[in-house]
């Protein structure tokens, strides 16, 4: 039995460094479009630890809400960690991740982001086997989160005998 209710995804949380670096990325560079800010939270018991699973004694300065176009919104955050904090972890890590953002024309994006000073890994490459007809190609944030550029205007391989597609940006509705 699945999830009662379970509809899809409302957000992805990502903590940063610096929130007014990180809204002029997302804001500037991405395109989101910010929405509100909550915060900021200190607690003198155990919610922190309990709640969130932080150091009982960490503050979260400020978080931000913003909408990524048709995707999953975004809550950022800024903590002041009262045990320190750990640098972002690489894919490979235990809590490595990234985030796909889906774009029409992948050159275009990459041109745009490159033209911006961003740093785009490599070159964009062509999936093979379920995923041919997709290309990708990975970016980094100024604090280092990775980020992926992804594109299949006419689909991928897997769609031509699939019973069930994976959602598409291009197709929030279906």
């Amino acid at each position: 039995m699945p999830l009662p209710g379970l509809r899809g995804a409302d957000h992805l949380g990502i903590t940063v460094p610096d929130l007014e670096e990180a809204h002029e990325f997302l804001v500037d560079v991405l395109g989101a479009q910010y929405v509100y800010t909550l915060g900021p939270f200190q607690r003198d018991d155990d919610w922190m630890q309990e709640q969130l699973g932080v150091h009982p004694r960490t503050v979260m300065r400020e978080l931000r809400f913003y909408r990524l176009g048709h995707g999953t919104n975004l809550e950022v955050f800024q903590y002041e960690a009262a045990d320190g904090q750990k640098p972002v972890p690489r894919n490979s890590d235990l809590g490595g991740h990234h985030l796909a953002i889906y774009v029409d024309d992948l050159d275009a994006a990459v041109e745009y982001l490159r033209s911006l000073g961003v740093e785009v890994m490599g070159e964009p490459v062509a999936s093979r086997n379920a995923s041919e007809g997709q290309r990708w190609v990975y970016f980094r944030a100024p604090w280092g989160m990775q980020f992926e550029l992804v594109s299949f205007p006419q689909g991928k391989a897997y769609e031509a005998d699939a019973a069930v597609l994976l959602w598409h940006p291009s197709h929030p509705e279906a």
